[in-house]
């Protein structure tokens, strides 16, 4: 039977690794087309840097022979004694390693040199994971007092989400994330959606699945490995619909990617306690989980004015403090295979399910601990990257996209056009709100080019190339049946319903528009305006505009007919 379950343990450091490709498209997916192939080599980098480091020093730092409970006693056993080396657990270890230092990733992206990348994602992988997972899983000193994190919300998931939420905050936000008045005082939010909320959602899913060998692989029996992955069903489900559920109510619809943040920030809450927790011990844990995300994407745009592209820091960082702290308060002794002891050895369990505080208490101190290790070894780490190679791409290379100026990679998506990027530090601030069909799409009368009342006048709409039919058929049934309608680019701020991304208003931004031009003598103008206006509205930016313009002459080269004639036989 011990082998069936060493197979399983490799199968789940297989699925472990699966989860690389999960990272790399959540990230992908919630940033922008031009940083796309830069975004898919940091993850492939962070693992084959991260694998030639754990060869090199981190396996030994993390699973070597103990050194006064801190750190692991440094070796290479791995080319030594390779015959009696514990293979599964250097593949185990290794893909738990590369998983904390991709985290990092998301919240930088978009602004971070690639040399930076590799050198910190190499010392993450080296030295500052290793050293606290030591403490936790390769008999260090916080093993030793009764500490528990099964599978990493600490070790991991809060780790590299400090580390996240420390490098954002010394890279700096994107270039027009945040709208700054004359005094330099930030007074709005501006959200840059991601450019493919499919890769994201594939992403999730590709995560959730590698989760249960995440979380399941150290199982030991059929039951305990059961009882893991239903706790690490349920608490992402109820997380994310949780989530679904508040920002439908806030935002008046559900927010799409926040619910795929949601269902990460479940897992990452679970993690810790996923062997020792029962089903409702897991439903709040995750539900939680679907209020804090949303907090820590809010606190880090409206407080802290930190720029976390993909979440990272919210999923990772805070959900990993809760999932941690969560074991000392829903650890429960009924779930199988419950091993959690203090240092003399006795059961201690859950503050709600009749423990004392001692588990907590604990708890609290292995993250605090961690933290802290975290904050120092991280921080050190970006002030010498930022004082050497530096850390942040010019103004120019964030504008033109990581892919063509770090990697020479003119686009990801090779045939597809791409729309440029309409950002700027000095975007205007939008006031958006309800308003009538009447208001909601400006009608702007240019002024005649000569004195006195025009004879003819062209009404010029710009809309959505998805309204052109119905506006060619609504114009028809009005009497118009010559139209010139031309492709252009569009962008501007207009009043209408707003649009949210991750609870931020989404501004207009340059998509492609159609362009219909009429002239019209014989049908009354109005009539043409409302008739347009009824069809296109739809109370959503983008909507379009209208223009009227007098018309001084009108000739019909065929005919020579000029004027009012030269329109009947197209109105």
């Amino acid at each position: 039977m011990s082998e069936v379950w060493n197979v399983w343990y490799l199968i789940g450091a297989a699925l472990v690794f699966w989860m690389q490709a999960g990272f790399a498209m959540v990230e992908a997916g919630f940033t922008r087309a031009k940083n796309t192939g830069n975004i898919i080599m940091k993850n492939l980098m962070d693992f084959c840097i991260g694998t030639v480091v754990f060869i090199l020093i981190g396996f030994s730092l993390l699973m070597g022979e103990d050194l006064l409970g801190f750190i692991g006693k440094p070796g290479f056993d791995l080319f030594t004694a390779y015959d009696s080396f514990d293979f599964s657990s250097f593949v185990f270890n290794l893909v738990f390693c590369a998983t904390t230092a991709t985290i990092v990733s998301g919240a930088m992206a978009e602004r971070t040199k690639f040399l930076s990348y590799c050198i910190y994602s190499a010392v993450i992988s080296a030295l500052i994971y290793p050293i606290e997972a030591h403490w936790i899983w390769g008999g260090g000193w916080l093993a030793g007092l009764g500490f528990h994190d099964f599978a990493g919300s600490c070790a991991i998931h809060m780790v590299g989400g400090i580390s996240a939420l420390i490098g954002a905050k010394m890279l700096g936000p994107r270039i027009g994330k945040f709208t700054h008045d004359a005094s330099g005082k930030v007074v709005k939010v501006n959200a840059f959606p991601g450019h493919s909320i499919a890769l994201g959602a594939l992403g999730v899913f590709i995560l959730w699945l590698g989760w249960y060998g995440f979380n399941g692989a150290a199982a030991t029996s059929v039951g305990q490995l059961g009882s893991i992955f239903l706790t690490t069903t349920v608490a992402p489900a109820v997380a994310t619909v949780v989530c679904m559920i508040f920002t439908w109510v806030k935002y008046g619809k559900p927010d799409v990617s926040m619910c795929l943040n949601a269902s990460l920030a479940g897992l990452v809450a679970i993690t810790a306690g996923c062997d020792v927790t029962d089903c409702l011990g897991a439903t709040v844990i995750g539900a939680v989980a679907g209020v804090l995300v949303l907090f820590g994407v809010w606190l880090l745009d409206h407080k802290l004015r930190i720029d976390d592209p993909v979440g990272a820091v919210a999923v990772h960082c805070m959900n990993g403090i809760w999932g941690t702290i969560a074991v000392g308060l829903f650890a429960t002794s009924t779930a199988p295979g419950y091993a959690v002891a203090n240092a003399a050895g006795e059961t201690i369990t859950g503050l709600f399910y009749g423990g004392s505080f001692q588990l907590l208490g604990l708890q609290l101190l292995g993250f605090a601990s961690v933290a802290l290790w975290t904050v120092v070894t991280i921080t050190i780490t970006f002030v010498v990257i930022k004082a050497t190679v530096g850390l942040r791409v010019s103004r120019d290379e964030e504008i033109t996209g990581l892919d063509a100026t770090e990697h020479g990679l003119p686009s990801a998506y090779a045939g597809f056009a791409m729309l440029p990027d309409m950002v700027d530090e000095d975007m205007p601030v939008v006031v958006d709100g309800d308003v009538p069909a009447a208001e909601a799409i400006p009608v702007k009368k240019m002024p005649s080019f000569e004195d006195g009342a025009p004879k003819m006048t062209k009404v010029e709409i710009i809309c959505k190339e998805s309204r052109l039919e119905n506006l060619k058929n609504a114009m028809m049934t009005i009497g118009i049946s010559g139209m010139t309608v031309s492709h252009v680019m569009g962008c501007g701020a207009q009043k209408g319903k707003p649009e949210y991304y991750r609870g931020v208003p989404v501004e207009a931004s340059l998509l492609p528009k159609v362009q219909v031009d009429i002239v019209v003598s014989k049908v009354p103008v109005r009539t043409v305006i409302e008739t347009a206006k009824k069809v296109l509205y739809t109370g959503h930016i983008g909507d379009g505009k209208i223009f009227v313009y007098d018309v001084e002459n009108v000739v019909k080269v065929r005919t020579g007919e000029e004027g009012f004639d030269a329109l009947q036989d197209v109105e």
